[in-house]
């Protein structure tokens, strides 16, 4: 099933595993832990409790915009960009990170780089699992020039198309007016900021793809949208739930405590609604599929390689949602204590990969999705662990 994978997007943490994963496949599994997870990657942050710290926090960052990258560069990605990245292997990476001054997801895709007429291939792939990472005031933003005037390349016809349709989808139309903006000149300098802060869980990216598509199969190609017949979505929601104990009395919260909740409270709503659209999202191309699909001549289904029972309904999608609560009350306040941050001791690190293999066994959405391709029912003992 590893091989079978076409789409991981990473956002945030998140990007870091997206991204190797994207560049080793199957392979990365085996070093991974050692390489990573096992590691101290604060290591070569600063303190962020000094008077220069504080300093650099109000200038933008407690930690510079080359700190990070290079500590990634050095232990897992020496040196590889996109262009080792979009080969033609499976599976294709998504990374995610905020535009703050347009406030919408920037995907590290063509599509974002022609718009700032850049090249995505020679881009530093540690640099943008950085910006996907980049959490406010801890890290400065990562910064990329739009080179406005110096390429030719129209922007696609869905950015104008997007931008003049009051009746647009507003993620599509926020992007659209965001490119527009790069390539006009009017955002010579886009500022990247932790991908979580607009989609905590890396739907927008796909989303986009699809929304934008001026074909009902898109992003698919039409001989893969013809031939497909189960799709799995699944969705890792690896936050944290409410913590704090400021609710048990009428004082408090404190500042950081109010900050922290605030800024929660904004990413896990906007998290939701993510979800939400994307769900509504990959019904509607369900049923875009379906019509296109039966809706293909006699010639088109032989120069596809269709068979003549080929059903042109056999087509189902699965979205399913991962996440600790599933585990239980009592282990799910357990994985939730443990802290986001880049320095995890190695009983942490077990003890989460572990709820990840257990998590994903007892997903219901997965096992129903094993049933249908397996044409029998499957029980949580006899699913996979990866």
């Amino acid at each position: 099933m590893l091989d079978r994978i076409d789409y991981v997007s990473g956002v945030s943490g998140g990007a870091i595993t997206a991204a190797y994963f994207g560049l080793k496949g199957r392979d990365a599994l085996s070093d991974f832990r050692e390489r990573f997870l096992l590691r101290d990657a604060e290591e070569a942050l600063r303190a962020p409790f000094t008077p220069v710290s504080v300093l650099r926090a109000y200038q933008g960052g407690i930690n510079d915009a080359q700190q990070f990258p290079q500590w990634l560069d050095e232990n897992l990605f020496h040196g590889a960009t996109f262009a080792q990245l979009n080969g033609a292997h499976r599976p294709r990476v998504l990374i995610n990170a905020s535009d703050v001054y347009d406030r919408t997801p920037f995907v590290f895709n063509d599509t974002m780089f022609k718009a700032i007429c850049s090249d995505l291939n020679s881009y530093p792939i540690a640099s943008a699992v950085a910006a996907s990472a980049a959490i406010p005031v801890l890290f400065a933003p990562v910064v990329l020039a739009s080179y406005t005037g110096r390429c030719q390349t129209a922007l696609p016809a869905w950015v104008t198309a997007a931008q003049e349709n009051p009746a647009a989808p507003p993620l599509l139309k926020s992007l659209a007016t965001a490119i527009a903006h790069y390539r006009n000149g009017s955002v010579p300098y886009v500022k990247l900021l932790d991908g979580g802060l607009v989609d905590n869980y890396g739907l927008s990216a796909f989303t986009i793809e699809r929304l934008s598509a001026d074909t009902p199969y898109g992003p698919l190609t039409a001989p893969q949208a013809a031939r497909i017949r189960r799709v799995l979505f699944l969705v890792v929601d690896a936050g944290r739930g409410p913590s704090g104990d400021w609710v048990q009395s009428p004082q408090g919260p404190t500042a950081p405590d109010i900050v922290a909740a605030a800024a929660d409270t904004a990413i896990d709503s906007s998290a939701r609604s993510s979800f939400t659209a994307f769900d509504q999202t990959m019904s509607e191309w369900h049923t875009a599929l379906v019509h296109w699909r039966c809706s293909l001549s006699p010639a088109i289904r032989e120069n596809y390689g269709l068979s003549a029972g080929w059903d042109c309904r056999d087509l189902k999608f699965f979205v399913g949602r991962i996440d600790f609560n599933q585990l239980g009350a009592r282990r799910a306040s357990t994985l939730n204590s443990i802290p986001t941050r880049f320095k995890l001791t190695e009983e942490e690190v077990d003890s989460l990969v572990t709820a990840g293999q257990d998590a994903l066994r007892a997903n219901p959405v997965f096992i129903e999705f094993l049933t249908s391709i397996n044409g029998k029912p499957m029980t949580t003992a006899s699913s996979p662990s990866h």
